[in-house]
């Protein structure tokens, strides 16, 4: 049996799986269920973020990745076999060659860790591939031509700012803000407003159904329960889209300023050739409301959301194992990473 070649987004938030020549054959919550008495794993994915937040003491969801890079490395492990297992099945014929991809601002460790932990699943060789890369590609821009093309990849933990031009990154940055961080805002903006405890997730559904970040782009309201901090009791609240705006007001500024920082080291050819062409927003963060408009305004250029946004990465990565032959990285391997140990 052949290896199979497989591309993976390690995200944050969820994991994507793409196998060469079948497309995405796995898209689940980067979660896991632990049971702390016996040690035993409850459940993943899907079903453990189901769990989050609603366990009995015994019972803990796990995220394993904090801020794009693994924060459990032994979670990470089981979560990574247990997808590869999914997505392949159990065959000790089947050692897949993988390509997994990481925030531009990893540090060595990081890649490092990355690297082991899926080793240790059984994968014959690993490469690294940089987000924005992968994001870029899937996004359809052409960053292999003498021509500069910037990409802001909005994740779960990290937001990846850069820009590209003959196939590689010219100048980035990674910030460890990104959609966990705006869940926290919203979460901290509830406490701070309403006395009222609320959750990741009832968070995350607020971020999706009501939150904007340009003024009056979006309308409406919704009701909120969670906890009164007051009196411990169950209470419900009404949160209105303009709240959502000042609560993700903050980590969106952030995310600007990163990108203006990009703009500015970039060599005027590029920076000419971005001002024609925009800037293309990616990954689930891209899809905030009124997100686009607020960066036109501060940024003076073209911006656009890409067509499918939450799946850039994982169908750059397909894409970019699709042509490895004819980009001439055959012999890329575990023991011959590009620059800075990414393949490029």
């Amino acid at each position: 049996m052949l290896a199979r070649e497989i591309g993976i987004d390690l995200g944050t938030a969820n994991v994507l799986v793409h196998v060469k020549g079948r497309g995405i054959v796995l898209e689940e919550p980067s979660v896991v269920a632990i049971d702390q008495i016996t040690k035993q794993v409850v459940a993943v994915g899907e079903e453990a973020r189901r769990m989050l937040g609603r366990t009995p003491g015994n019972i803990v969801a796990i995220r394993p990745l904090r801020e794009g890079v693994i924060a459990d490395f032994e979670i990470t492990e089981i979560m990574l076999r247990h997808f590869l297992r999914k997505t392949i099945g159990r065959s000790a014929l089947a050692r897949p060659h993988l390509m997994i991809c990481v925030p531009a601002g990893i540090t060595s460790v990081e890649q490092k860790a990355v690297r082991e932990a899926a080793e240790a699943c059984g994968a014959k060789n690993v490469n690294l591939i940089e987000e924005p890369k992968a994001a870029a590609i899937g996004a359809g821009l052409n960053i292999f031509e003498p021509s500069g093309n910037m990409v802001v990849d909005i994740g779960g933990g990290t937001t990846d700012v850069a820009v590209l031009s003959m196939g590689d990154v010219v100048t980035s940055t990674s910030l460890r803000i990104a959609g966990d961080k705006l869940d926290d805002a919203i979460v901290s903006y509830i406490r701070k407003e309403y006395n009222l405890l609320v959750g990741e997730r009832t968070a995350e559904e607020l971020k999706k159904e009501l939150a904007t970040a340009f003024p009056n782009s979006r309308t409406g309201h919704t009701d909120v329960r969670g906890r009164d901090m007051m009196s411990g009791l169950p209470k419900t609240v009404t949160i209105e889209a303009e709240e959502m705006r000042v609560a993700l007001r903050e980590p969106i500024a952030a995310i600007i300023a990163a990108t203006k920082s990009v703009l500015e080291k970039t060599p005027p050819e590029l920076a000419a050739d971005i001002f024609d062409k925009g800037v293309v927003l990616t990954g689930g963060g891209a899809l905030v409301d009124g997100l686009d408009k607020l960066m036109i305004q501060e940024l003076e250029i073209p911006v656009h959301i890409a067509e499918d946004p939450m799946h850039c990465v994982v169908n750059g990565t397909g894409m970019y194992l699709e042509n490895m032959y004819r980009l001439g990285t055959q012999k890329n391997s575990r023991r011959s990473p590009g620059r800075n140990g990414y393949i490029t």
